[in-house]
């Protein structure tokens, strides 16, 4: 069973989003997308929510990166200055947990 699949009622909400996305996200995915970094695919993130660093939101991130843990996936965040200001870092941060 595939338990990082998503009902396909969410699809166009993800079209959305992907139409949608900031300067920090397409910068990333600008590093990161064909498999850049050491080979490996990145997949974009399934709908879920507003600004991970709302007060309202840590609680479910918390649920969710507990749930992605326990299928041994790699949750990592940046903040859009990070990306923004600090690109090499973000994808040398990312090289290096690869690397592990």
């Amino acid at each position: 069973m595939d338990y990082t699949s998503y009902g396909k009622n969410l699809k166009n909400i993800s079209r959305q989003l992907r139409m949608g996305t900031t300067d920090a996200e397409r910068l990333l995915w600008s590093k990161i997308r064909k498999k850049q970094i050491k080979n490996y695919q990145f997949f974009r993130q399934k709908p879920n929510g507003g600004q991970h660093y709302e007060d309202a939101n840590i609680e479910s991130d918390r649920k969710r990166d507990e749930f992605l843990r326990s299928l041994d996936l790699k949750v990592m965040r940046f903040t859009n200055l990070d990306v923004l200001k600090n690109i090499d870092s973000v994808v040398n941060k990312i090289y290096e947990e690869i690397e592990k």
